[in-house]
Parts: C-alpha cells; structure tokens; sequence
C-alpha cells in the first residue's frame, strides 16, 4: 500500500491568536519550530517532539500541528498500532490509529482538537483508512479540567466526531475494564469490504459477545 500525504492547513482564530493549523508535517519541518513547553501529557516537552520526529518520517506516521508563529501548540499523531496492542494483530496496511491529541494548556478551548481533526480528515489519502482512537479515563485531565469523567468522555466524543469518528463496540479487555472508555472508529469511503470484515473480527474476539 502506498501511503500519500497531501499537505493540507487551516487558519484558526481565536480571541487572543491565531492559529495555522497544517500537516502532514515532515520530521524536517517539525524542527524548525520551537515546541510548547506545556505539551508534557506523555513525556517531557523535549522528548515529546523527539517522539514526534520519529514518527513523522514513518511511511504511514502524520503529525498534523497546531502553531501560533513559529511554536507548536498541539499536534495529532497518527501511527499504525504498537505491535503489543490488539490492533495491530492483523496486520493491516489500511488500520491507522490516532495515538495522540494534546493542547497545551493556555490554548485550551479554542477548538484546536477538533480542527486538528478536522485537517487530518482533509487528505484524501485518509479515505483509504480505518481509523481508530482507544480513549481510556486514565489519560484524561480530570484535574486539569475540573470536568467529571462522564462530562468529558462527551467533549472527547465531540471532538473525535469533528473527525468523522464515532463510537464501536469492542470485546477488549482493556476497554472493557470500565464503562467510560471506548474505541472511536472512521471508516474510509475506499476501504474494501474485506477490510472491515477483518477488523471486525479483531474487535470481537470471545464469540460470546457478539
């Protein structure tokens, strides 16, 4: 499978800035600007966009950014899944996950993850994709937030639909371990019915749950 990554940005404004929000960037491109020191939900800022880095290159990795001038505020990440993950146990050319969304704190609020979204749904190239997110309460800024679990597994909801992911159900354990996690899912219009047979038998995998 060959995969494309046709350049696609936005302008954003907001009340305080404005924002581009662009990508598939390259690994070249993300060094030349400076990373937000407040993107730490995975790892320090420093290590995070070495991260980053590594997987822009990736035949399959996408960096979509959000950058306001020459500092990026929040990314999305898409990678195929970790090989230690259910996902990837079919080996599939046309499954993409989304690993990670993050904004930094100050620019919360202004509706970055949804255009993030809203841009990496802008490549053609997706339409030949499964997508998915795993969304487990544990990675959520609860604190940061002051949301209750529930009310932000619907903003998670309302973002990821910005998108064009919505809600599947899966037999994993791991989602399964409580009820405010879920799997999100968007099917390209190309992927070939053989595809979504195939990734329906990864999503339910004890019989008794169908």
């Amino acid at each position: 499978m060959k995969h494309q990554k046709t350049y696609n940005a936005l302008e954003l404004q907001t009340g305080q800035f404005t924002l581009i929000i662009e990508g598939p960037l390259s690994a070249k491109e993300i060094e030349t600007y400076k990373f937000h020191e407040g993107l730490t939900a995975f790892r320090p800022s420093e290590k995070q966009k070495k991260a980053l880095l590594g997987i822009a290159d990736l035949p399959e990795g996408r960096i979509i950014v959000a950058r306001h001038n020459d500092t990026i505020v929040g990314y999305a990440t898409f990678v195929y899944p970790d090989e230690l993950e259910r996902w990837s146990q079919g080996k599939m050319e046309d499954l993409i996950e989304l690993g990670a969304i993050e904004v930094a704190a100050p620019y919360r609020g202004c509706k970055i993850g949804k255009n993030l979204l809203k841009v990496s749904m802008m490549d053609d190239a997706m339409e030949d994709y499964i997508t998915i997110t795993t969304e487990y309460y544990w990675h959520w800024d609860l604190k940061g937030t002051g949301l209750s679990i529930w009310d932000y597994r619907k903003v998670m909801e309302k973002m990821m639909s910005a998108g064009g992911l919505i809600w599947y159900a899966t037999d994993d354990p791991e989602i399964c371990s409580h009820p405010a996690n879920c799997l999100m899912v968007r099917i390209g219009k190309r992927v070939p019915q053989e595809s979504i047979q195939k990734f329906d038998l990864i999503r339910f995998q004890n019989r008794f749950m169908y």
